[in-house]
Protein backbone atom coordinates (compact mmCIF):
# COMPACT_ATOMS: atom_id res chain seq x y z
CA UNK A 1 0.00 0.00 0.00
CA UNK A 2 1.19 3.52 -0.81
CA UNK A 3 0.16 6.90 0.56
CA UNK A 4 -0.45 10.21 -1.20
CA UNK A 5 -0.63 12.99 1.38
CA UNK A 6 -1.59 16.60 0.64
CA UNK A 7 -0.37 18.48 3.69
CA UNK A 8 -1.31 21.83 5.24
CA UNK A 9 2.29 22.25 6.46
CA UNK A 10 5.69 21.77 4.76
CA UNK A 11 7.48 18.52 5.49
CA UNK A 12 10.47 20.38 7.01
CA UNK A 13 8.33 22.39 9.43
CA UNK A 14 7.87 21.59 13.11
CA UNK A 15 6.60 17.98 13.14
CA UNK A 16 2.84 17.92 13.68
CA UNK A 17 -0.12 15.64 13.01
CA UNK A 18 0.60 15.28 9.24
CA UNK A 19 4.23 14.18 9.69
CA UNK A 20 3.23 11.85 12.53
CA UNK A 21 0.52 10.24 10.38
CA UNK A 22 2.94 9.67 7.52
CA UNK A 23 5.55 8.03 9.74
CA UNK A 24 2.86 5.89 11.39
CA UNK A 25 1.61 4.79 7.97
CA UNK A 26 5.08 3.77 6.83
CA UNK A 27 5.75 1.94 10.08
CA UNK A 28 2.51 -0.04 9.74
CA UNK A 29 2.67 -0.82 6.03
CA UNK A 30 6.30 -0.26 4.91
CA UNK A 31 4.65 1.60 2.03
CA UNK A 32 6.14 4.50 0.10
CA UNK A 33 4.78 7.99 0.57
CA UNK A 34 4.28 10.86 -1.87
CA UNK A 35 3.97 14.07 0.16
CA UNK A 36 2.72 17.32 -1.38
CA UNK A 37 3.75 20.49 0.44
CA UNK A 38 1.16 23.30 0.67
CA UNK A 39 1.06 26.27 -1.66
CA UNK A 40 -0.65 29.70 -1.31
CA UNK A 41 -4.41 29.09 -1.40
CA UNK A 42 -5.64 32.68 -1.03
CA UNK A 43 -4.81 36.17 -2.20
CA UNK A 44 -1.69 37.74 -0.60
CA UNK A 45 -2.22 40.03 2.38
CA UNK A 46 -0.06 42.74 3.88
CA UNK A 47 0.63 40.60 6.95
CA UNK A 48 2.27 37.98 4.74
CA UNK A 49 5.21 40.31 4.15
CA UNK A 50 5.79 40.48 7.91
CA UNK A 51 6.54 36.76 7.84
CA UNK A 52 9.45 37.16 5.45
CA UNK A 53 12.55 36.05 7.31
CA UNK A 54 10.50 34.47 10.12
CA UNK A 55 10.25 30.71 9.91
CA UNK A 56 8.94 27.81 11.97
CA UNK A 57 11.22 25.42 10.13
CA UNK A 58 12.98 23.31 12.72
CA UNK A 59 13.34 19.93 11.00
CA UNK A 60 15.89 18.65 8.52
CA UNK A 61 15.33 18.58 4.78
CA UNK A 62 16.93 15.12 4.66
CA UNK A 63 14.41 12.59 3.39
CA UNK A 64 14.07 8.88 4.02
CA UNK A 65 14.26 6.65 0.91
CA UNK A 66 10.56 5.78 1.22
CA UNK A 67 9.49 9.45 1.12
CA UNK A 68 9.21 11.76 -1.88
CA UNK A 69 8.31 15.40 -1.24
CA UNK A 70 6.82 17.54 -4.00
CA UNK A 71 6.59 21.32 -3.72
CA UNK A 72 3.69 22.49 -5.90
CA UNK A 73 3.93 25.90 -7.48
CA UNK A 74 0.87 28.09 -7.94
CA UNK A 75 -0.27 31.62 -8.51
CA UNK A 76 -1.97 32.96 -5.33
CA UNK A 77 -5.35 33.20 -7.07
CA UNK A 78 -7.19 30.21 -5.61
CA UNK A 79 -10.39 32.06 -4.60
CA UNK A 80 -11.07 32.76 -8.28
CA UNK A 81 -13.42 30.24 -9.96
CA UNK A 82 -10.92 29.34 -12.69
CA UNK A 83 -7.84 29.17 -10.45
CA UNK A 84 -7.61 25.38 -10.61
CA UNK A 85 -7.72 25.46 -14.40
CA UNK A 86 -5.09 28.21 -14.63
CA UNK A 87 -2.67 26.72 -12.12
CA UNK A 88 -3.32 23.27 -13.54
CA UNK A 89 -2.17 24.35 -16.99
CA UNK A 90 0.72 26.47 -15.76
CA UNK A 91 2.15 24.32 -12.97
CA UNK A 92 0.37 21.09 -12.12
CA UNK A 93 0.31 18.95 -15.24
CA UNK A 94 3.67 17.31 -14.54
CA UNK A 95 2.90 17.00 -10.85
CA UNK A 96 -0.36 15.17 -11.59
CA UNK A 97 1.52 12.85 -13.93
CA UNK A 98 3.89 12.08 -11.06
CA UNK A 99 0.93 11.27 -8.80
CA UNK A 100 -0.61 9.08 -11.48
CA UNK A 101 2.66 7.22 -12.02
CA UNK A 102 3.08 6.74 -8.28
CA UNK A 103 -0.40 5.16 -8.13
CA UNK A 104 0.03 3.00 -11.22
CA UNK A 105 -0.98 -0.60 -10.41
CA UNK A 106 -0.74 0.18 -6.69
CA UNK A 107 -3.13 0.16 -3.77
CA UNK A 108 -3.30 3.83 -2.75
CA UNK A 109 -4.55 5.65 0.33
CA UNK A 110 -5.16 9.33 -0.35
CA UNK A 111 -5.16 11.68 2.64
CA UNK A 112 -6.07 15.34 2.21
CA UNK A 113 -4.95 17.60 5.03
CA UNK A 114 -5.80 20.91 3.38
CA UNK A 115 -8.73 21.61 1.04
CA UNK A 116 -7.34 23.12 -2.16
CA UNK A 117 -8.04 23.14 -5.87
CA UNK A 118 -5.10 20.79 -6.32
CA UNK A 119 -6.57 18.42 -3.71
CA UNK A 120 -9.82 18.29 -5.69
CA UNK A 121 -7.90 17.38 -8.83
CA UNK A 122 -5.93 14.66 -7.05
CA UNK A 123 -9.14 13.30 -5.49
CA UNK A 124 -10.66 13.06 -8.97
CA UNK A 125 -7.49 11.51 -10.39
CA UNK A 126 -7.42 8.80 -7.70
CA UNK A 127 -11.15 8.11 -7.79
CA UNK A 128 -11.79 4.52 -6.72
CA UNK A 129 -9.02 4.50 -4.14
CA UNK A 130 -9.85 4.92 -0.43
CA UNK A 131 -9.58 8.54 0.62
CA UNK A 132 -9.50 10.49 3.88
CA UNK A 133 -10.13 14.12 4.70
CA UNK A 134 -8.24 14.82 7.91
CA UNK A 135 -10.15 17.78 9.33
CA UNK A 136 -7.51 19.01 11.75
CA UNK A 137 -8.74 22.62 11.63
CA UNK A 138 -11.83 24.56 10.61
CA UNK A 139 -9.97 25.92 7.59
CA UNK A 140 -12.48 28.56 6.42
CA UNK A 141 -12.03 30.45 9.70
CA UNK A 142 -8.44 31.22 8.71
CA UNK A 143 -9.67 33.17 5.68
CA UNK A 144 -11.88 36.18 5.00
CA UNK A 145 -14.03 37.56 2.18
CA UNK A 146 -14.22 35.57 -1.03
CA UNK A 147 -11.21 33.51 0.07
CA UNK A 148 -13.25 32.24 3.02
CA UNK A 149 -16.24 31.40 0.83
CA UNK A 150 -14.04 29.63 -1.71
CA UNK A 151 -12.27 27.60 0.99
CA UNK A 152 -15.60 26.59 2.56
CA UNK A 153 -16.88 25.44 -0.83
CA UNK A 154 -13.75 23.41 -1.60
CA UNK A 155 -13.67 21.91 1.88
CA UNK A 156 -17.32 20.83 1.62
CA UNK A 157 -16.66 19.21 -1.78
CA UNK A 158 -13.70 17.28 -0.43
CA UNK A 159 -15.18 16.29 2.94
CA UNK A 160 -18.39 15.10 1.29
CA UNK A 161 -16.62 12.93 -1.28
CA UNK A 162 -13.85 11.21 0.67
CA UNK A 163 -14.38 7.74 2.08
CA UNK A 164 -13.97 8.94 5.66
CA UNK A 165 -13.50 12.19 7.58
CA UNK A 166 -11.24 12.30 10.60
CA UNK A 167 -12.20 15.13 12.97
CA UNK A 168 -9.59 16.38 15.43
CA UNK A 169 -12.10 18.03 17.78
CA UNK A 170 -15.65 17.70 19.04
CA UNK A 171 -16.86 20.73 17.10
CA UNK A 172 -15.35 19.45 13.85
CA UNK A 173 -16.99 16.05 14.34
CA UNK A 174 -20.38 17.72 14.74
CA UNK A 175 -19.73 19.87 11.68
CA UNK A 176 -18.91 16.97 9.38
CA UNK A 177 -21.55 14.53 10.55
CA UNK A 178 -24.03 16.38 8.37
CA UNK A 179 -21.86 16.04 5.24
CA UNK A 180 -20.31 12.57 5.44
CA UNK A 181 -21.81 9.39 6.93
CA UNK A 182 -18.39 8.12 8.03
CA UNK A 183 -16.90 10.62 10.51
CA UNK A 184 -14.50 9.59 13.26
CA UNK A 185 -13.23 11.68 16.16
CA UNK A 186 -9.43 11.36 16.16
CA UNK A 187 -7.98 13.94 18.56
CA UNK A 188 -4.37 15.03 18.39
CA UNK A 189 -1.71 13.17 20.34
CA UNK A 190 1.99 12.95 21.06
CA UNK A 191 5.15 11.15 20.00
CA UNK A 192 6.07 9.09 23.06
CA UNK A 193 9.53 8.15 21.77
CA UNK A 194 10.60 11.79 21.65
CA UNK A 195 9.59 12.56 25.23
CA UNK A 196 12.21 12.94 27.94
CA UNK A 197 11.33 11.64 31.43
CA UNK A 198 8.42 13.51 32.98
CA UNK A 199 8.99 16.25 35.53
CA UNK A 200 8.01 15.14 39.02
CA UNK A 201 10.04 17.58 41.13
CA UNK A 202 8.59 21.10 41.17
CA UNK A 203 9.02 24.45 42.79
CA UNK A 204 12.39 23.91 44.46
CA UNK A 205 13.51 27.33 43.29
CA UNK A 206 12.02 30.56 44.55
CA UNK A 207 11.45 32.11 41.11
CA UNK A 208 8.96 30.16 39.02
CA UNK A 209 8.72 29.96 35.23
CA UNK A 210 5.43 30.09 33.35
CA UNK A 211 6.03 29.02 29.76
CA UNK A 212 4.38 28.89 26.36
CA UNK A 213 6.04 26.95 23.54
CA UNK A 214 4.67 27.27 20.01
CA UNK A 215 3.81 29.67 17.25
CA UNK A 216 2.56 33.12 18.19
CA UNK A 217 -0.14 33.77 15.60
CA UNK A 218 -3.43 35.62 15.26
CA UNK A 219 -4.93 33.28 17.86
CA UNK A 220 -2.47 34.26 20.60
CA UNK A 221 -3.91 36.30 23.49
CA UNK A 222 -1.21 38.86 24.28
CA UNK A 223 -3.40 40.65 26.82
CA UNK A 224 -3.84 37.42 28.80
CA UNK A 225 -0.10 36.74 28.71
CA UNK A 226 0.75 40.27 29.83
CA UNK A 227 -1.75 40.03 32.68
CA UNK A 228 -0.10 36.78 33.80
CA UNK A 229 3.31 38.50 33.85
CA UNK A 230 1.90 41.44 35.79
CA UNK A 231 0.16 39.11 38.26
CA UNK A 232 3.44 37.27 38.93
CA UNK A 233 6.03 40.09 38.85
CA UNK A 234 8.69 38.08 40.69
CA UNK A 235 8.44 35.11 38.32
CA UNK A 236 9.50 34.50 34.72
CA UNK A 237 7.07 34.29 31.81
CA UNK A 238 8.65 32.76 28.70
CA UNK A 239 7.41 32.54 25.11
CA UNK A 240 9.41 30.14 22.92
CA UNK A 241 8.70 30.02 19.19
CA UNK A 242 8.25 32.02 15.99
CA UNK A 243 6.32 35.28 16.39
CA UNK A 244 4.06 36.00 13.41
CA UNK A 245 1.78 38.27 15.44
CA UNK A 246 3.99 40.59 17.52
CA UNK A 247 2.60 42.54 20.46
CA UNK A 248 2.02 46.26 19.83
CA UNK A 249 2.59 47.37 23.42
CA UNK A 250 5.64 47.28 25.67
CA UNK A 251 6.03 43.93 27.39
CA UNK A 252 6.59 43.58 31.14
CA UNK A 253 10.26 43.07 32.02
CA UNK A 254 9.65 39.52 33.24
CA UNK A 255 8.02 38.46 29.94
CA UNK A 256 10.76 37.27 27.58
CA UNK A 257 10.77 35.94 24.00
CA UNK A 258 12.98 33.09 22.78
CA UNK A 259 13.57 31.83 19.21
CA UNK A 260 12.09 28.59 17.82
CA UNK A 261 13.98 25.34 18.28
CA UNK A 262 13.83 21.72 17.13
CA UNK A 263 11.11 19.47 18.48
CA UNK A 264 13.62 17.60 20.63
CA UNK A 265 14.95 20.82 22.14
CA UNK A 266 11.39 22.13 22.54
CA UNK A 267 10.46 19.19 24.76
CA UNK A 268 13.55 19.74 26.90
CA UNK A 269 12.69 23.42 27.11
CA UNK A 270 9.24 22.54 28.43
CA UNK A 271 10.90 20.85 31.39
CA UNK A 272 12.29 24.24 32.41
CA UNK A 273 8.69 25.41 32.98
CA UNK A 274 7.03 25.13 36.35
CA UNK A 275 3.63 25.82 34.78
CA UNK A 276 2.74 25.58 31.10
CA UNK A 277 0.24 28.00 29.58
CA UNK A 278 -1.97 28.00 26.48
CA UNK A 279 -3.18 31.61 26.09
CA UNK A 280 -5.41 31.41 23.01
CA UNK A 281 -8.22 33.80 22.20
CA UNK A 282 -11.74 32.39 22.35
CA UNK A 283 -13.13 33.04 18.89
CA UNK A 284 -14.17 31.36 15.67
CA UNK A 285 -10.53 30.75 14.76
CA UNK A 286 -9.82 28.67 17.87
CA UNK A 287 -13.24 27.09 18.47
CA UNK A 288 -12.23 23.83 16.75
CA UNK A 289 -8.61 23.62 17.92
CA UNK A 290 -7.16 20.70 19.87
CA UNK A 291 -3.62 21.89 20.73
CA UNK A 292 -0.86 19.29 20.52
CA UNK A 293 1.06 21.18 23.19
CA UNK A 294 -1.63 20.15 25.70
CA UNK A 295 -0.65 16.50 25.28
CA UNK A 296 3.06 17.20 25.48
CA UNK A 297 2.72 19.43 28.54
CA UNK A 298 0.70 16.83 30.44
CA UNK A 299 2.88 13.89 29.37
CA UNK A 300 5.85 15.78 30.82
CA UNK A 301 4.01 16.21 34.11
CA UNK A 302 3.38 19.94 33.77
CA UNK A 303 0.28 21.62 35.14
CA UNK A 304 -1.52 23.79 32.57
CA UNK A 305 -3.27 27.13 32.80
CA UNK A 306 -5.32 27.68 29.64
CA UNK A 307 -8.13 29.75 28.30
CA UNK A 308 -11.33 27.78 27.66
CA UNK A 309 -11.03 27.67 23.86
CA UNK A 310 -11.80 24.79 21.49
CA UNK A 311 -11.23 21.33 22.88
CA UNK A 312 -9.62 22.79 26.01
CA UNK A 313 -13.09 23.93 27.09
CA UNK A 314 -13.90 20.26 27.82
CA UNK A 315 -10.83 19.74 30.03
CA UNK A 316 -11.47 22.05 32.96
CA UNK A 317 -12.19 19.12 35.31
CA UNK A 318 -9.12 17.14 34.31
CA UNK A 319 -6.25 16.63 36.70
CA UNK A 320 -3.63 19.37 36.42
CA UNK A 321 -5.64 21.58 34.02
CA UNK A 322 -6.88 24.99 35.17
CA UNK A 323 -9.02 27.17 32.91
CA UNK A 324 -8.74 30.93 33.19
CA UNK A 325 -10.72 33.32 30.99
CA UNK A 326 -10.61 36.56 32.94
CA UNK A 327 -8.48 38.57 35.36
CA UNK A 328 -10.41 37.38 38.42
CA UNK A 329 -9.59 33.73 37.65
CA UNK A 330 -5.85 34.33 37.10
CA UNK A 331 -4.46 34.26 40.64
CA UNK A 332 -6.61 31.27 41.78
CA UNK A 333 -5.45 29.34 38.70
CA UNK A 334 -1.81 30.24 39.38
CA UNK A 335 -2.07 29.11 43.01
CA UNK A 336 -3.66 25.77 42.07
CA UNK A 337 -1.15 25.12 39.29
CA UNK A 338 1.84 25.85 41.53
CA UNK A 339 0.40 23.52 44.15
CA UNK A 340 0.03 20.63 41.69
CA UNK A 341 2.37 17.65 41.49
CA UNK A 342 2.02 14.65 39.24
CA UNK A 343 2.98 10.98 39.51
CA UNK A 344 4.90 8.67 37.20
CA UNK A 345 1.84 6.43 37.07
CA UNK A 346 -0.30 9.25 35.70
CA UNK A 347 2.21 10.37 33.05
CA UNK A 348 2.90 6.78 31.92
CA UNK A 349 -0.81 6.08 31.45
CA UNK A 350 -1.34 9.42 29.72
CA UNK A 351 1.42 8.68 27.21
CA UNK A 352 -0.03 5.30 26.26
CA UNK A 353 -3.59 6.56 25.95
CA UNK A 354 -2.69 9.66 23.91
CA UNK A 355 0.13 8.49 21.65
CA UNK A 356 -0.12 9.14 17.92
CA UNK A 357 0.06 5.38 17.39
CA UNK A 358 -2.98 4.82 19.57
CA UNK A 359 -4.84 7.62 17.79
CA UNK A 360 -4.17 6.40 14.25
CA UNK A 361 -4.57 2.70 15.10
CA UNK A 362 -8.07 3.50 16.39
CA UNK A 363 -8.96 5.46 13.23
CA UNK A 364 -9.04 2.31 11.09
CA UNK A 365 -8.02 4.26 7.97
CA UNK A 366 -5.62 1.63 6.67
CA UNK A 367 -8.61 -0.70 6.35
CA UNK A 368 -11.04 1.79 4.74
Amino acid sequence: MRLVYLSPVPWASFAQRPQKFVRWFHQKTAGEVLWLDPYPSRFPRLNDFKKIGVSDKTESDDLEPWLNVLKPRALPIEPLPASGLINGRLYWSELLKTVEAFAQDQEILLVIGKPTALALQVLKLLKGHPSVYDAMDDFPTFFSGISKAAMARRERQIGSNTTVVLASSTKLRKKWESHNPNVKLVPNGLDVELLPPAKTQFHSKQTKTFGYLGTVGAWFDWQWMIHLAQSCPNDNVHIVGPVFNPCNVKLPSNLKLFPPCSHKDALLTMLSFDVAVIPFLKNELTSSVDPIKYYEYRALGLPIISTGFGEMAYRGEQEGVYLCDNAEEMIPAVVKALDYTTTIGFTDSFKVENSWESRFDASGVICV
